[in-house]
Protein backbone atom coordinates (compact mmCIF):
# COMPACT_ATOMS: atom_id res chain seq x y z
CA UNK A 1 0.00 0.00 0.00
CA UNK A 2 1.32 3.64 -0.82
CA UNK A 3 -0.53 6.49 0.55
CA UNK A 4 -0.39 9.66 -2.00
CA UNK A 5 -1.29 13.12 -1.27
CA UNK A 6 -2.00 15.48 -3.91
CA UNK A 7 -2.38 19.33 -3.62
CA UNK A 8 -2.63 22.17 -6.03
CA UNK A 9 -0.31 25.21 -6.50
CA UNK A 10 -1.55 26.65 -3.61
CA UNK A 11 -1.34 23.41 -1.44
CA UNK A 12 -4.84 22.45 -1.33
CA UNK A 13 -5.75 18.82 -1.55
CA UNK A 14 -6.84 17.84 -4.54
CA UNK A 15 -9.50 14.75 -4.37
CA UNK A 16 -10.66 14.14 -7.96
CA UNK A 17 -8.39 11.78 -9.17
CA UNK A 18 -9.11 9.00 -10.58
CA UNK A 19 -7.25 5.69 -10.71
CA UNK A 20 -6.66 5.41 -14.48
CA UNK A 21 -3.90 8.46 -14.32
CA UNK A 22 -1.59 7.12 -11.47
CA UNK A 23 1.34 5.07 -12.32
CA UNK A 24 3.83 3.41 -9.58
CA UNK A 25 7.00 2.10 -10.05
CA UNK A 26 9.52 0.01 -7.81
CA UNK A 27 13.06 0.55 -8.04
CA UNK A 28 12.31 1.73 -11.74
CA UNK A 29 10.26 -0.63 -12.66
CA UNK A 30 6.67 -0.32 -13.24
CA UNK A 31 3.67 -2.34 -10.81
CA UNK A 32 0.00 -3.07 -11.41
CA UNK A 33 -1.98 -1.16 -9.07
CA UNK A 34 -4.75 -3.60 -7.63
CA UNK A 35 -6.72 -1.45 -5.59
CA UNK A 36 -7.36 2.32 -5.43
CA UNK A 37 -9.32 4.37 -2.58
CA UNK A 38 -9.45 7.78 -1.01
CA UNK A 39 -8.74 7.43 2.16
CA UNK A 40 -10.51 9.68 5.11
CA UNK A 41 -9.85 7.38 7.82
CA UNK A 42 -8.60 8.02 11.61
CA UNK A 43 -4.86 8.37 11.86
CA UNK A 44 -2.24 8.00 14.82
CA UNK A 45 -0.67 10.71 15.59
CA UNK A 46 2.79 11.67 17.57
CA UNK A 47 2.81 15.90 18.16
CA UNK A 48 6.56 16.61 18.23
CA UNK A 49 6.12 20.63 20.59
CA UNK A 50 9.41 22.68 20.23
CA UNK A 51 9.58 24.47 23.76
CA UNK A 52 13.17 25.11 23.45
CA UNK A 53 14.56 28.87 24.77
CA UNK A 54 13.52 30.31 21.01
CA UNK A 55 9.94 29.42 21.40
CA UNK A 56 9.41 31.41 24.52
CA UNK A 57 7.29 34.10 22.65
CA UNK A 58 5.50 31.76 20.37
CA UNK A 59 4.20 28.80 22.85
CA UNK A 60 0.51 30.38 23.66
CA UNK A 61 0.20 30.61 20.24
CA UNK A 62 1.58 27.52 18.91
CA UNK A 63 -0.81 25.51 21.77
CA UNK A 64 -3.95 27.51 20.20
CA UNK A 65 -3.13 26.25 16.89
CA UNK A 66 -3.24 22.96 18.01
CA UNK A 67 -6.31 23.26 19.54
CA UNK A 68 -7.95 24.18 16.52
CA UNK A 69 -6.03 21.08 15.24
CA UNK A 70 -8.06 19.10 17.45
CA UNK A 71 -11.36 20.08 16.24
CA UNK A 72 -11.00 18.16 13.00
CA UNK A 73 -10.68 14.82 15.03
CA UNK A 74 -12.49 12.31 14.22
CA UNK A 75 -13.60 8.76 15.67
CA UNK A 76 -10.65 6.70 15.86
CA UNK A 77 -8.09 9.11 16.07
CA UNK A 78 -5.57 8.60 18.68
CA UNK A 79 -2.77 11.21 19.94
CA UNK A 80 0.86 11.14 21.64
CA UNK A 81 2.80 13.90 22.92
CA UNK A 82 6.34 14.78 22.97
CA UNK A 83 7.94 17.47 24.14
CA UNK A 84 11.54 18.54 23.09
CA UNK A 85 14.17 21.12 23.91
CA UNK A 86 17.13 20.19 26.06
CA UNK A 87 15.92 16.53 25.76
CA UNK A 88 12.89 14.71 24.77
CA UNK A 89 10.06 13.55 26.74
CA UNK A 90 7.31 11.79 26.45
CA UNK A 91 4.50 13.69 28.18
CA UNK A 92 1.22 11.76 27.03
CA UNK A 93 1.34 7.99 25.55
CA UNK A 94 -1.20 7.52 22.82
CA UNK A 95 -4.72 8.64 24.06
CA UNK A 96 -8.11 9.36 22.43
CA UNK A 97 -8.82 11.97 24.62
CA UNK A 98 -7.84 15.37 23.72
CA UNK A 99 -8.11 16.69 27.05
CA UNK A 100 -5.54 15.23 28.24
CA UNK A 101 -3.48 16.25 25.55
CA UNK A 102 -4.54 19.54 26.03
CA UNK A 103 -3.62 19.36 29.93
CA UNK A 104 0.00 18.74 29.33
CA UNK A 105 0.21 21.21 26.61
CA UNK A 106 -1.00 23.90 28.87
CA UNK A 107 2.39 22.85 31.39
CA UNK A 108 5.02 23.49 28.66
CA UNK A 109 7.45 25.56 29.31
CA UNK A 110 10.17 27.39 27.17
CA UNK A 111 14.07 26.73 27.41
CA UNK A 112 17.11 25.22 26.51
CA UNK A 113 18.69 23.94 23.02
CA UNK A 114 17.31 21.95 20.03
CA UNK A 115 16.81 18.16 20.40
CA UNK A 116 14.84 17.69 17.49
CA UNK A 117 16.10 14.00 16.18
CA UNK A 118 16.11 13.11 19.44
CA UNK A 119 12.56 13.80 19.61
CA UNK A 120 12.13 12.25 16.28
CA UNK A 121 13.09 8.95 17.78
CA UNK A 122 11.08 8.87 20.69
CA UNK A 123 8.32 9.50 18.52
CA UNK A 124 9.09 6.72 15.80
CA UNK A 125 9.60 4.45 19.07
CA UNK A 126 6.48 5.29 20.47
CA UNK A 127 4.66 4.92 17.06
CA UNK A 128 5.45 0.99 17.23
CA UNK A 129 1.88 0.77 19.54
CA UNK A 130 -0.41 2.76 16.97
CA UNK A 131 -3.64 1.15 16.03
CA UNK A 132 -4.06 2.72 13.04
CA UNK A 133 -2.84 2.29 9.03
CA UNK A 134 -2.01 6.14 8.75
CA UNK A 135 0.71 7.02 11.04
CA UNK A 136 2.13 10.39 11.24
CA UNK A 137 4.52 12.71 13.35
CA UNK A 138 3.24 16.42 13.11
CA UNK A 139 6.59 18.70 14.28
CA UNK A 140 6.17 22.54 15.68
CA UNK A 141 9.43 23.63 15.69
CA UNK A 142 11.42 27.11 15.04
CA UNK A 143 14.77 25.59 14.26
CA UNK A 144 16.44 23.09 13.11
CA UNK A 145 18.42 20.06 15.69
CA UNK A 146 21.24 21.69 18.00
CA UNK A 147 21.02 19.39 21.11
CA UNK A 148 20.75 15.57 20.24
CA UNK A 149 22.12 12.48 20.29
CA UNK A 150 20.79 10.65 17.51
CA UNK A 151 22.21 11.75 14.51
CA UNK A 152 20.51 11.85 11.03
CA UNK A 153 21.30 9.15 9.30
CA UNK A 154 19.64 7.20 12.58
CA UNK A 155 16.65 8.75 12.99
CA UNK A 156 16.38 8.65 9.19
CA UNK A 157 16.10 4.97 8.97
CA UNK A 158 14.20 4.94 12.30
CA UNK A 159 11.12 6.41 10.12
CA UNK A 160 11.51 4.65 7.47
CA UNK A 161 11.10 1.40 9.02
CA UNK A 162 8.17 2.50 11.23
CA UNK A 163 5.83 3.37 8.19
CA UNK A 164 4.92 6.67 9.07
CA UNK A 165 5.19 10.39 7.58
CA UNK A 166 6.86 13.29 8.55
CA UNK A 167 4.95 16.39 8.56
CA UNK A 168 6.13 19.52 9.99
CA UNK A 169 4.97 23.62 10.78
CA UNK A 170 7.60 25.80 10.38
CA UNK A 171 7.82 28.75 12.16
CA UNK A 172 8.92 31.76 10.35
CA UNK A 173 11.37 29.65 8.43
CA UNK A 174 11.52 25.97 6.79
CA UNK A 175 13.51 23.86 8.87
CA UNK A 176 15.85 21.74 6.29
CA UNK A 177 15.76 18.60 8.66
CA UNK A 178 12.38 18.26 8.58
CA UNK A 179 12.35 19.02 4.63
CA UNK A 180 14.20 16.03 4.25
CA UNK A 181 12.50 13.60 6.61
CA UNK A 182 9.08 15.23 4.69
CA UNK A 183 10.01 14.55 1.63
CA UNK A 184 11.64 10.79 2.46
CA UNK A 185 8.38 9.89 4.21
CA UNK A 186 5.61 11.29 1.95
CA UNK A 187 4.71 14.04 4.57
CA UNK A 188 5.46 18.16 3.96
CA UNK A 189 6.12 21.27 6.08
CA UNK A 190 4.81 24.47 5.78
CA UNK A 191 5.42 27.68 7.22
CA UNK A 192 4.24 30.10 8.78
CA UNK A 193 5.93 33.49 8.37
CA UNK A 194 4.22 35.08 11.16
CA UNK A 195 2.02 33.98 14.01
CA UNK A 196 -1.23 35.17 12.91
CA UNK A 197 -0.65 32.61 9.68
CA UNK A 198 -0.35 29.55 11.96
CA UNK A 199 -3.92 28.79 12.71
CA UNK A 200 -4.82 29.04 8.79
CA UNK A 201 -1.44 26.44 8.31
CA UNK A 202 -2.82 24.05 11.01
CA UNK A 203 -5.67 23.84 9.05
CA UNK A 204 -4.43 23.19 5.56
CA UNK A 205 -2.29 20.87 7.26
CA UNK A 206 -5.24 19.06 8.96
CA UNK A 207 -6.81 18.55 5.82
CA UNK A 208 -3.95 16.96 3.81
CA UNK A 209 -2.87 14.53 6.44
CA UNK A 210 -6.60 13.44 6.89
CA UNK A 211 -7.06 13.18 3.11
CA UNK A 212 -5.33 11.09 0.67
CA UNK A 213 -5.24 8.00 -1.77
CA UNK A 214 -4.07 4.94 -1.05
CA UNK A 215 -2.69 2.38 -3.83
CA UNK A 216 -2.53 -0.75 -3.41
CA UNK A 217 0.07 -3.19 -6.01
CA UNK A 218 1.40 -6.47 -6.64
CA UNK A 219 4.97 -6.92 -6.44
CA UNK A 220 7.56 -9.72 -7.05
CA UNK A 221 10.35 -8.25 -5.10
CA UNK A 222 12.69 -10.65 -2.87
CA UNK A 223 12.49 -10.27 0.88
CA UNK A 224 15.93 -9.20 0.76
CA UNK A 225 16.00 -6.76 3.43
CA UNK A 226 17.37 -4.44 1.13
CA UNK A 227 16.16 -0.56 0.41
CA UNK A 228 13.04 0.04 -2.43
CA UNK A 229 12.62 3.29 -4.18
CA UNK A 230 8.96 4.02 -4.88
CA UNK A 231 8.05 6.22 -7.46
CA UNK A 232 4.52 7.78 -8.20
CA UNK A 233 3.54 9.57 -11.14
CA UNK A 234 0.36 11.42 -12.09
CA UNK A 235 -0.48 11.03 -16.01
CA UNK A 236 -1.13 14.21 -17.87
CA UNK A 237 -4.71 15.29 -19.02
CA UNK A 238 -5.20 17.96 -21.10
CA UNK A 239 -5.82 21.31 -19.50
CA UNK A 240 -5.89 20.05 -16.39
CA UNK A 241 -3.71 22.29 -13.65
CA UNK A 242 -0.59 21.24 -12.33
CA UNK A 243 -1.23 18.75 -9.55
CA UNK A 244 2.21 18.15 -7.11
CA UNK A 245 2.04 14.72 -5.14
CA UNK A 246 3.69 13.84 -2.25
CA UNK A 247 3.76 9.89 -1.03
CA UNK A 248 6.72 7.39 0.89
CA UNK A 249 9.87 7.64 -0.85
CA UNK A 250 11.28 3.66 -0.10
CA UNK A 251 11.01 1.33 2.07
CA UNK A 252 12.73 -1.70 4.02
CA UNK A 253 11.91 -5.26 2.55
CA UNK A 254 11.67 -7.45 5.66
CA UNK A 255 14.02 -10.07 5.75
CA UNK A 256 14.31 -14.26 4.67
Amino acid sequence: MVAVSASDAQDHPVHTLTRDRFRILEDGVEQKITSFSFDEGPVSMGLLFDSSGSMKNRIDTSIEALRLFFRTTTQGDEFFLVQFSDKAQLLSRFTPEIAEIDRQLSSIQSKGWTALLDALALGSNQMRSARNRRRVLLVLSDGNDNNSRFSEAEVRNMVIESNLQVYGIGLLHRPALLQKLAEQTGGKVLIAQSMTELPGVVERLSREIRSQYVLGYSSDRPNDGKYHKLTVQLLPEAGAPPIRLAWRRGFYAPGE
